[in-house]
């Protein structure tokens, strides 16, 4: 595909032809999708597929059932709750992700991450093929009609739902931040070595990938990242002692955190799927963009000083470098599986 054209084309839809979604295609999509997520993070994840009608009534039902079943249900309008119900059953289809939780921070964001991801490699993959989707997780689905009706068991979380479908007319585009307003660089003092020299990216590159990268889904047009890309020697031996691919410098993003908890929710998800963008990118380039999500993260003390806001958090820590990475094979397949209801 046109990677960096379907980036920046892709929208969110919401309104669909009637045409059906066969499942073989979507079951495809993922497998590619998939197969797109080359990291040592986590991947474990099952989702839930609804295209008939009788499915997506009881979907929709168990959706509101928060609302409707409140004191002040009562009060909301019937026709609020009903246009709820109609946008489920005028959605040719509907994709459920749920992933693996932990008892740990750190593992719980990387089962998360890789499943944003995946759904952001889905999003671009089904544009390719005239398929429409919008991602939402709404505060009233956090109840335990919606939880029975998708299964979600104890160790698992929500990540979001995928509304799917063949569309008529693309979204007018809404312009992005330019990434330079949200960068920040801690640029090296002294002249590189000739071996890191030659596999430095220059800011500039690096901002090029950003500004294609930036045209992820998020929600509201928060657009909630942060950049900082580090090219000083000293600051770059000290995220790591030891570069997997001898890379020079590091581009750490991170993620405004929001008073919300939902809300925070939701902007994390975007981060991931900016994050995947410029993967993508990156390889495309021929570069090595390595993706962790290091234990100092989640430590009082960082290795270095970052310019970070106390109401940001650090998502993703990527590896950056000339040299094409070596893909990253894990001991056993991504786990994944759709289940059609």
């Amino acid at each position: 595909m046109n990677l960096v054209q379907t980036i920046m084309e892709r929208r969110s839809v919401r309104k669909y032809k009637g045409e059906p979604v066969q499942v073989e295609l979507m079951n495809s999509l993922l497998q590619q999708a998939a197969s797109l997520w080359t990291s040592e993070m986590s991947s474990h994840w099952r989702c839930l597929y609804y295209d008939s009608m009788e499915a997506r009534v009881r979907l929709a039902e168990s959706m509101i059932a928060k609302v409707t079943g409140s004191q002040w249900g009562k009060l909301i309008p019937s026709k609020v709750t009903g246009l709820l119900t109609k946008t489920v059953l005028n959605t040719p289809a509907l994709l459920v992700f749920i992933a693996e939780d932990a008892a740990n921070e750190r593992q719980r964001d990387e089962n998360y991450a890789a499943v944003c991801s995946i759904m952001q490699n889905l999003q671009l993959l089904g544009w390719q093929h005239g398929l429409g989707m919008l991602w939402y997780t709404e505060p009233f689905m956090s109840n335990p009609s919606f939880f029975n009706e998708i299964g979600l068991k104890s160790g698992e979380r929500l990540v979001g739902v995928l509304n799917i479908g063949y569309f008529d007319k693309s979204p007018k585009a809404r312009k992005r931040t330019p990434a330079e307003q949200n960068w920040t660089e801690l640029a090296a003092t002294a002249k590189p070595t000739q071996a890191a020299k030659g596999q430095y990216v220059a800011s500039k590159d690096v901002l090029e990938a950003l500004n294609i990268a930036v045209w992820a889904p998020n929600d509201g047009m928060r657009e909630p990242w942060h950049f900082i890309y580090v090219t000083d020697h000293e600051a770059v031996a000290r995220l790591t002692p030891s570069p997997v691919n001898g890379s020079p410098s590091f581009l750490i993003v991170a993620a405004k955190k929001e008073a919300d908890p939902h809300k925070q929710q939701e902007d994390y998800a975007a981060v991931c799927c900016l994050v995947q963008n410029f993967q993508l990118v990156a390889a495309d380039k021929g570069w090595s963009a390595r993706r962790s999500i290091p234990e100092w993260i989640y430590e009082h003390q960082l290795p270095i000083s970052l310019p970070l806001d106390p109401q940001e958090r650090i998502v993703a820590v990527l590896e950056i470098g000339t040299a094409t990475q070596t893909p990253y094979s894990p001991a056993t397949s991504p786990t994944f599986n759709i289940a059609r209801l």
